[in-house]
């Protein structure tokens, strides 16, 4: 097997293989390295919502990504189970953003506003219009912001099915190798040192999640960035109870297939901890059973935790190195790594092939970094 390729990427998660299967498709001979196995973090503890309304809540480059990106999934859907066979189970049936005060919802309405404004889809519904909708919704309850666009898929299918198709376009995916180092001379990097040997390559993506930052640190890097733990569970309910997605302030509760609901997610910063507490799982619950009364008859199936990359301006980091001319770089998501993954593994694609990028990237270059880097 070679040991050279046109693109080595470090990281197994969505980002990662949608960056690997765009690649793929524009013909370039790709690696990529997971030291463990695919979706093995946040891409497999997501909900999988693709909130590029009800998550971004002011105009702005990351409203612009997210809303393009949304907009791939109906085709890809189709792409993907063509090339992988895998159905990643997109979901198009809306999101109820709940308003449970007047200033929560006055809060709303503005977001509706600029929404419309830039031509989306979104209305508002007072408390008797959300109950005609979803009669099982209950607690305090002023109205809520309906949003027809935003959906949901299965995020780990999500993830393999990037990661099946890139492979049977000539991608290279190896599982539970470790990147130790970046063999760098003055202003590129021509290799990876790994757990299982060395692998030369013309270009390098760092996708690496949370883990992105120590792996950066070393192509002299330094990057605000920190780690997000979310805790979620799920439950199995004896009928369908909701068909929207529901997004309060405190929680969200998707509906799944089998008549399963998933409920998330804390957020609890600078730690790499997946144990799920106490205090994490009664606080999602409450939250859960003051906007669906019904959940507390619901079966409990099971609770995990997933680590997210956040950044110190929230926004994430798509670019290029600074100084390091063949490096780029795809983290910081967040809670929108789901949704943002076509747009980022095709714009990793474009920026690989030298293509004209949309001026919006500029938001995401890692040139905004202010502290001084180290050739």
């Amino acid at each position: 097997m070679s040991t050279s390729y046109d693109v080595i990427i470090v990281g197994g998660g969505v980002n990662g293989c949608a960056s690997a299967y765009y690649l793929s498709k524009s013909g370039k001979k790709v690696l990529l390295l997971e030291r463990e196995r695919i979706a093995a973090k946040a891409s497999s503890a997501a909900a999988g919502m693709l909130g590029a309304q009800v998550e971004v809540t002011e105009e702005g480059p990351l409203f612009e990504i997210a809303k393009e990106s949304r907009a791939m999934f109906p085709s890809l859907q189709s792409e993907l189970k063509e090339f992988s066979g895998i159905d990643i189970e997109l979901v198009q049936k809306g999101m109820l953003k709940i308003a449970r005060t007047e200033k929560e919802a006055q809060h709303l309405k503005q977001m509706l506003e600029f929404q419309q404004r830039l031509g989306e889809k979104a209305s508002w519904l007072d408390k008797e219009a959300v109950l005609k909708r979803e009669p099982a919704l209950g607690g305090e309850l002023v109205g809520a912001m309906d949003i027809p666009m935003d959906g949901h898929v299965n995020p780990e299918k999500l993830t393999h099915a990037f990661a099946k198709a890139a492979t049977n376009l000539g991608a290279v995916v190896k599982e539970y190798v470790e990147v130790y180092s970046f063999q760098r001379d003055k202003d590129s990097v021509f290799a990876v040192e790994t757990s299982e040997g060395t692998y030369s390559g013309a270009s390098f993506l760092v996708a690496a999640g949370a883990w992105s930052k120590r792996l950066l640190a070393e192509l002299a890097l330094p990057i605000p960035a920190y780690p997000v733990k979310g805790e979620c569970f799920s439950v199995i309910t004896e009928r369908p109870l909701i068909t929207s997605t529901i997004f309060t302030d405190s929680c969200y509760i998707v509906p799944k297939s089998g008549n399963r609901l998933v409920v998330g997610a804390t957020m609890v910063p600078h730690t790499f901890s997946e144990h799920v507490t106490i205090g994490g799982l009664s606080s999602l619950m409450s939250e859960a059973t003051k906007a669906l009364p019904a959940i507390a008859t619901a079966n409990f199936e099971r609770s995990w935790a997933g680590i997210r990359p956040q950044t110190g301006d929230e926004l994430p980091f798509l670019g290029g190195h600074p100084i390091l001319k063949n490096v780029l770089i795809a983290t910081g998501h967040y809670r929108n790594g789901i949704l943002l993954a076509p747009i980022t593994g095709k714009l990793v694609a474009d920026m690989v092939d030298g293509l004209r990028i949309p001026i919006y990237m500029s938001a995401f270059s890692l040139n905004r970094l202010k502290e001084p880097l180290k050739r």
